[in-house]
């Protein structure tokens, strides 16, 4: 039997959305290696160009705050192209191979394209999704409705509703993602509101056991290629139309991706 211990996990600072805050925590809670953790907030991929900025800006505060590390890490995918572009002068900057956060609760890229292709028309729920989120259900409805009287008035806040509504026939099924990294009360109480949920908009329900694996794999350094991109400092991460997801590219100074 070999004497040689495996080597020590790289020292980490990890930068999330918002939306995995919950399960990033309660994995770094046993992970030492990971010495600072910043959370942005919930719904910058809609924005790609917002979402690059602020990424580079935290990198930026991160890489000048002399905090010793070995790599920042993201807890996002590629996320509408927001995560293209960025970059860090002097440490490792580690993106897992996936377009959005999905596959990081279901724990690999392989397993997210399988169940979408065998379940088209399905829209996911998760706890960090619920919590920072009004997702499509009757909450969401009323709440949107109230806006737009206020604003429109009742005939024309009918009229948005109903363009509002359109896009949900393109889905029929409400999945809940669980990792097993929520406590179980707060996981029912999930799984009753997605239910709500997906009864308002006459779609099945599908409970799905998600997995810890892809976001464990990244804070404990165990970064394969086959679900990881290592970057080193100057280059940048591009996407790709192929099962990479991204691949490195370096820019010339002062040039930027653009989604």
């Amino acid at each position: 039997m070999s004497d040689t211990l495996p080597p020590p996990a790289p020292k980490l600072a990890i930068i999330l959305c918002a939306v995995l805050e919950g399960e990033f925590a309660a994995l770094s809670r046993s992970r030492p290696n990971v010495v600072h953790t910043a959370v942005l907030k919930q719904g910058l991929h809609n924005t790609p160009p917002q979402l690059q900025a602020e990424l580079q800006q935290t990198i930026n505060q991160i890489e000048a705050s002399d905090l010793g590390i070995d790599a920042i890490v993201l807890g996002y995918g590629l996320c509408s192209r927001g995560t293209e572009g960025i970059t860090t002068k002097t440490c490792k900057l580690v993106l897992p191979r996936a377009h959005d956060c999905i596959t990081l609760l279901l724990g690999s890229k392989e397993r997210y394209a399988a169940y979408v292709k065998e379940h088209p028309g399905c829209y996911w729920y998760s706890p960090g999704w619920i919590s920072d989120h009004e997702l499509p259900g009757p909450e969401r409805y009323n709440t949107m409705r109230r806006q737009y009287v206020e604003k429109y008035g009742e005939e024309n806040a009918d009229f948005l509703m109903e363009s509002e509504q359109a896009w949900y026939q393109n889905y029929s099924l409400g999945v809940y993602v669980d990792t097993g990294l929520t406590d179980p009360a707060s996981v029912e109480r999930d799984i009753a509101y997605t239910k709500r949920c997906t009864d308002w908009l006459k779609w099945n329900f599908e409970r799905v056991h998600g997995s810890p694996a892809l976001m464990e794999a990244l804070l404990d350094g165990r970064w394969s290629d086959a679900d990881f991109l290592v970057l080193e400092p100057g280059q940048s991460a591009k996407m790709t139309a192929d099962e990479r997801v991204v691949t490195a590219i370096r820019l010339p100074d002062g040039q930027k991706v653009t989604a």
